[in-house]
């Protein structure tokens, strides 16, 4: 593994004291969407369920038509 020269170490330690200062604000930003991504959902009906073909060995390709011997 290659050395770090002294500025590149220097950029590493700005950035992470950055990082750790803005922590506590990505924090309850990231709570309040969550908060606001929850009373947004409710009013959403349930996704369908999967249909089923009436016959068992009815099979489609993945383009929707018929399968093809």
């Amino acid at each position: 593994m290659a050395l770090r020269t002294q500025a590149q170490l220097a950029r590493r330690r700005r950035i992470e004291a950055g990082i750790r200062r803005a922590a506590p604000f990505l924090d309850v930003l990231l709570a309040a969407a969550d908060r606001v991504s929850r009373v947004a959902g409710r009013g959403q009906p349930d996704p369908e369920p999967p249909r089923r073909t009436l016959r068992a060995d009815a099979r489609t390709t993945l383009d929707g038509g018929p399968e093809r011997p």
